[in-house]
C-alpha cells in the first residue's frame, strides 16, 4: 500500500541514524497488543526510544476479515514515563468487497507510581487519545484510560489492566477503536536463560454502550533475537458469542538511544 511508503522510510532512516542502547533487556516489556492486550507496569529507561512494527490480523464468523499495522515510537521523557505515537494502516475485508487506508492516529502516555515492593505490586497508569485520521479513522476524538498492576515471583508475573474510553460511541472507528470498557489478567513466565517469555492472557471487553460483552483467551510469546531486537506472536480465541473468531498477532520492536539528546553523554 502506497501509505505504507512513508512509515517504512521513516522508520529506516530512525533506526539508522540512532544509537543502539548495548544490552537492552526488553523482552519482559509487555506493550499494548504485542503480543496480547495486557500490559506491565514498567516503562521503558529514561532517554530511550523503541520502535515497534507489530502487525494484526482478525476473522468473525460472519465473514469480515481485517490487517492491520501499527507502526509505534516511544519514547522515556521523563523518569519512569514514557511517551509514544502509533499510525493505524489497514484493510477491512467484508462482502467480498475491501477498504483500506489510514485509520487514525494513537497518542499516548504510561506513567509507573513504583516499582513493586513485598506488600505492593507496581503501578502505572496509561491514557490515550485516538484522533481521527484518515478514511477509516470515523469521526470522533476519544480517551482511553487505563490502571496497570503487575506482581513477580522470580521468573513469573502476573499482571491486572482495567480501562474506559471516554466519549460518545457514535462516529468512531471501527478498526481497533478502544472499548467502553475493558478488563484483562495475564500471566507470564521467562524460559531459556532469561531470553523468551510466555505469556496467557485472559481478557473481558464491551466495545460501545449495550453491546455485548467480549470474553477472549490468549497465548504469545516474546524472543530476545539480539540485545535490541524482540520478536513476538500471539493468537487470540473468542470464549464468548461475541468477538473475533480469532485473531493473530506478529511484531519486531527495536530499542535504541540517540547520543545527542542524552544530557552528559558527549562529555
Amino acid at each position: 500500500m502506497k501509505s505504507l511508503t512513508p512509515v517504512a522510510i521513516a522508520a529506516g532512516i530512525l533506526s539508522f541514524a540512532a544509537r543502539p542502547a548495548s544490552g537492552q533487556i526488553d523482552y519482559r516489556n509487555l506493550d499494548d497488543g504485542r503480543p496480547v492486550a495486557t500490559e506491565d507496569a514498567y516503562s521503558i529507561e529514561r532517554f530511550g526510544f523503541e520502535l515497534l512494527a507489530p502487525y494484526r490480523f482478525e476473522a468473525v464468523h460472519a465473514g469480515a476479515k481485517s490487517h492491520v499495522a501499527a507502526p509505534e515510537l516511544e519514547y522515556g521523557l521523563l523518569p519512569n514515563t514514557q511517551v509514544g505515537i502509533r499510525t493505524l494502516l489497514a484493510a477491512v475485508s467484508d462482502a467480498g468487497t475491501t477498504d483500506w487506508g489510514l485509520a487514525g492516529l494513537r497518542v499516548f502516555g504510561l506513567y509507573n507510581f513504583n516499582t513493586e515492593s513485598a506488600g505492593l505490586p507496581g503501578l502505572a497508569v496509561r491514557a490515550e487519545t485516538a484522533i481521527p485520521v484518515g478514511q477509516l479513522a470515523g469521526d470522533a476524538f476519544s480517551l482511553a484510560l487505563e490502571g496497570i498492576a503487575t506482581r513477580s515471583w522470580g521468573a513469573t508475573r502476573a499482571h491486572i489492566n482495567a480501562g474506559v474510553r471516554v466519549g460518545t460511541d457514535t462516529d468512531i472507528s471501527s478498526v481497533d477503536t478502544p472499548p467502553r470498557w475493558q478488563v484483562s489478567g495475564a500471566i507470564d513466565h521467562t524460559f531459556l536463560r532469561q531470553s523468551l517469555l510466555v505469556i496467557g492472557e485472559l481478557l473481558t471487553e464491551r466495545e460501545t454502550n449495550g453491546a455485548p460483552v467480549e470474553v477472549n483467551l490468549s497465548a504469545g510469546l516474546r524472543w530476545q533475537w539480539e540485545p535490541t531486537l524482540v520478536l513476538d506472536f500471539g493468537l487470540s480465541r473468542r470464549l464468548a458469542s461475541n468477538g473475533p473468531d480469532f485473531g493473530l498477532t506478529v511484531g519486531l520492536s527495536h530499542a535504541f538511544a540517540v547520543r545527542s539528546l542524552i544530557p552528559g553523554a558527549d562529555r
